[in-house]
C-alpha cells in the first residue's frame, strides 16, 4: 500500500467463540466470545487492549463461557470518531442505536 498505510486502519471482527468448560458430550458449544484485530499504520499500536477475567468457575459468563469485558461498538465507535471523525450524535444516532453505554474506546490512533 505503500505510504497510503500511513493513513489506514483495518479491523478484522469475529463474533464466534466457544464455551470454556466442556459439555455433556466432552465437546464445546458456541459460546459467548470475540476477538478483535486492528493493524495499520495509522493506529498507536503494539499493545494489547483488554482485560482478562480468567477462567475461574466464578469468573465464567453463564458459568460457562469467558466473560465479555469490552463492548466491539467501543471499538468501532473509537476508530470511526478518531479516524473517520464521524460524530459521537451520529454515532448514537445512526450508526449504533441505542448503544450509549458503549464508550468510545480513546487512544487507538496515532496522534
Amino acid at each position: 500500500m505503500g505510504d497510503a498505510w500511513r493513513e489506514t486502519v483495518v479491523v478484522i471482527v469475529t463474533e464466534f467463540g466457544r464455551t470454556a468448560r466442556i459439555n455433556g458430550t466432552d465437546g464445546t458449544d458456541h459460546g459467548t466470545g470475540t476477538v478483535a484485530f486492528l493493524a495499520g499504520g495509522a493506529l498507536r499500536g503494539g499493545r494489547v487492549v483488554a482485560d482478562w477475567p480468567g477462567l475461574a468457575a466464578r469468573a465464567l459468563y453463564q458459568g460457562r463461557d469467558l466473560a465479555p469485558t469490552l463492548d466491539l461498538r467501543s471499538v468501532f465507535k473509537g476508530v470511526m470518531s478518531e479516524h473517520l471523525g464521524v460524530s459521537a450524535r451520529t454515532l448514537e444516532a445512526s450508526v449504533f442505536p441505542d448503544s450509549a453505554a458503549a464508550r468510545p474506546l480513546r487512544g487507538l490512533m496515532r496522534a
